[in-house]
């Protein structure tokens, strides 16, 4: 069956659902950093956090295979696999994070995230990013699209490039806008709407990666606890060594009280899960409580418990930061040659090129990065453009990427850079 006929069988059947490219790619194959079309030809993947460990990696696919030879059923029974992994995972998180509850996704990790806040607290409000995306059921999807109120108060997110305001110091920009925070924690208040928290994703992965003032994390938290809420990082994106550390949180030297983690957690296998201070956890279970059929399996903790292995073994928190580090200076190479590349920034292999109209406007050129990423594809190199304009090119490759993989890819990107400005 040709790419066509696949592409015709799924609207059919899938309807009008979102594909990459202008020519969607026919998938039949992964290995590690690459991914293998229906014709052979051979695409490096510099895009996908699922698969964080490679495609298809052989220590993953063993323990899928042997765990779903022994033993798959609902977490009602107990299974010292899944408390191992439950322990293993929650060590690796800073203080106070001390107790797991597994989910099937990142959108579930945000929901559940959502219901330890408001039960702990008794309150409903949250605050939350006003470029943000934390899912695709109707309660994170709100956040994004709306309905907005009563319940959610969005905020500017921080960012030093394109500052709220101009002319302004680092410190005094950070005041600008944790005066939005304030002002959502006040407005809940004028309007009788008790206050949960806030959720942010810990380096505000959608927004663009911005490169956020100093110390704009630890002091947004200090308010929300204060005013008597708890605070949310979304980990799902940032979380598992992407950043170059275990967690996107220890970027910005802030722990929080709940960490919502999806997408890599199993490599591709669906799962997720909330790690949370004791204390919310607990009183969550008195108040309420949380079946998953899918969750906390004895072949979900076998797979996510391979994937730290791999992680571990193969020394990827180093290898992301040298890497990443390598490929964040090639790319800054760029900036005095092309007039379109206005800024790079990012944290280990999670890089965003910030494709512009010009320097001096830094007018967002969302068409522009789109015509990167389709003459990329076309090259053999698969990344996307994303952020609050969608003019932000996303570099998030899986984990094993080297330092010979990222040199090609620069050498790609120059080269599809120069033809564009060409």
């Amino acid at each position: 069956m040709s790419s066509s006929d696949v592409l015709a069988a799924r609207r059919r059947t899938m309807g009008q659902g979102t594909l990459f490219y202008d020519e969607p790619i026919h998938m039949v194959k992964g290995d590690g950093v690459w991914l293998y079309d229906d014709t052979g030809r051979r695409y490096m993947d510099c895009y996908n956090n699922v698969p964080c460990v490679g495609h298809c990696h052989p220590h993953v696919v063993n323990a899928m295979h042997q765990q779903a030879g022994l033993l798959n059923t609902h977490s009602r029974y107990l299974s010292k696999v899944v408390v191992d992994y439950s322990e293993r995972l929650v060590a690796l998180h800073d203080d106070p994070l001390a107790t797991l509850q597994m989910v099937c996704s990142g959108t579930e990790a945000i929901e559940l995230a959502l219901r330890l806040a408001r039960t702990f607290t008794k309150g409903s409000g949250i605050i939350c990013s006003n470029a943000t995306y934390h899912g695709n059921s109707h309660e994170t999807f709100r956040m994004t699209v709306g309905p907005f109120e009563p319940e959610f108060r969005r905020v500017s997110f921080p960012d030093s490039y394109r500052p709220l305001e101009q002319n302004l110091s680092d410190e005094a920009l950070c005041d600008r806008y944790l005066q939005e925070i304030e002002h959502a924690i006040a407005s809940f208040a004028a309007d009788g709407v008790p206050f949960a928290g806030m959720l942010f994703c810990s380096i505000f992965a959608n927004e663009g990666l911005p490169k956020v003032p100093a110390g704009y994390m630890q002091k947004a938290a200090k308010l929300v606890r204060d005013a008597g809420g708890v605070v949310i990082f979304d980990e799902v994106q940032a979380g598992f060594c992407r950043t170059g550390t275990w967690w996107g949180y220890q970027v910005m030297n802030c722990a929080p009280d709940i960490a919502a983690m999806g997408k890599p957690m199993g490599a591709g296998y669906p799962t997720g899960g909330v790690a949370a201070r004791a204390d919310i956890l607990d009183t969550f279970f008195r108040r309420s409580g949380y079946f998953n059929t899918m969750a906390a399996t004895p072949l979900q903790a076998a797979v996510a418990n391979a994937v730290l292995d791999v992680i571990e073994t193969e020394n990827l928190q180093s290898q992301v930061s040298k890497v990443g580090l390598h490929l964040k200076n090639k790319l800054a190479t760029l900036v005095e040659q092309f007039e379109q590349v206005g800024d790079i920034r990012g944290h280990g292999l999670f890089l965003a090129i910030d494709w512009v109209t010009d320097k001096a406007s830094r007018t967002p050129d969302r068409e522009g990065a789109k015509a990167i990423v389709e003459r990329l594809k076309k090259a053999g190199y698969l990344i996307s453009n994303a952020g609050a304009h969608r003019n932000v090119l996303k570099v998030r490759p899986p984990l094993i990427f080297n330092q010979d993989h990222a040199d090609e890819f620069f050498t790609a990107f120059e080269t599809a850079v120069s033809e564009t400005a060409r």
